[in-house]
């Protein structure tokens, strides 16, 4: 039983509404919590057993290879605010609901390595690093789901083969999909955006590499779509997020991580910036880098702090 007497259909709408001020959507009109019954269910079912809340989100895969877009290969304070956001969300979920909550990071970096061109020890790296974060900062409440607790040491893409064959949906039944759904078609945009983007060594035309960016948008969804089936194998109760934007009342509630100019950007397609007026940022690295100054910890960048002259773009009126 909850170790409270207010209802649990309350409690799981005021949990909701923790999450609300951060929902990672295009939609422009606020939403209340009866919006998101997918989420109020899942929500309700840990709060009528009293049980902790268990949210998982798909997502910090790696570093973009694009190194006008971000760092180096390893998290760095982007992550580390984006991760302390979202312990600090946990406590306060904690506060309202003692039995609190812990979320599960599915980093899924090996799932589509090959196909945003990213070196599989670099994403071993980069997931290890979390973990390493973590702990260093105590934050309790986060652990780090990824491939390797699925198939164990199997070579990459003998586990990305099986994934595929097992769970990934067809291409033909894709673009279906995206042919008769906005929210597929913005999808399939954003991340065929991103695989341009970061494409920081092709020899070719433009319209060469927007083609073969389109075609690997499609194994990028399939992959995701493959991780997502496993993900609820493994965690079937759990409440999903994503780093993606999403509809009010969609199946998944997106969560926004910190702020940017584009609800696109995330922290391992970006570098952080930290404002004169104490807030944080998420933008290039060449933009953060023109607009102020590198900051290093633990001997590796971490971050850019804004000069005082520095006009950050859309910011004033």
């Amino acid at each position: 039983m909850p170790p409270t007497t207010a209802p649990a259909t309350d409690i799981s709408a005021a949990i909701l509404n923790l999450l609300l001020p951060h929902h990672r959507t295009t939609d422009r009109a606020p939403a209340s919590a009866e919006a998101f019954p997918r989420q109020m269910r899942r929500i309700n079912d840990f709060v009528r057993e009293g049980a902790t809340i268990v949210f998982t989100l798909p997502g910090f895969p790696c570093k973009s290879p694009n190194p006008a877009k971000v760092l180096g290969h390893l998290p760095d304070q982007g992550e580390r605010l984006s991760l302390t956001f979202l312990n600090t969300l946990c406590t306060e979920i904690e506060r309202i609901y003692p039995p609190g909550a812990r979320l599960i990071i599915c980093s899924d970096g090996h799932v589509f390595g090959d196909l945003i061109h990213v070196p599989d020890e670099h994403i071993d790296a980069y997931a290890d690093e979390l973990r390493i974060v973590m702990e260093q900062h105590g934050l309790s409440r986060l652990s780090v789901f990824d491939l390797r607790d699925v198939l164990g040491d199997l070579p990459h893409d003998t586990k990305r083969a099986h994934i595929h064959g097992r769970h990934a949906p067809t291409v033909e039944a894709l673009r279906a999909e995206i042919r008769a759904d906005d929210h597929a078609l913005a999808l399939y945009r954003g991340i065929t955006r991103f695989l341009f983007e970061d494409t920081a060594d092709h020899a070719g035309t433009r319209s060469a590499l927007q083609r073969e960016c389109r075609d690997r948008a499609y194994g990028v969804i399939q992959r995701s779509r493959a991780w997502g089936d496993l993900i609820a194998q493994h965690h079937p109760r759990a409440v999903r997020l994503s780093i993606h934007p999403q509809p009010i009342g969609a199946p998944k509630f997106g969560i926004r991580l910190l702020d940017a100019p584009d609800v696109w950007t995330t922290p391992w397609h970006s570098a952080a910036l930290h404002r004169t007026d104490g807030t944080w940022t998420l933008m290039s690295r060449k933009e953060a880098a023109r607009l102020g100054r590198l900051v290093r910890q633990g001997g590796r960048p971490s971050h850019f702090t804004q000069s005082c002259e520095a006009e950050i773009p859309g910011t004033r009126p």
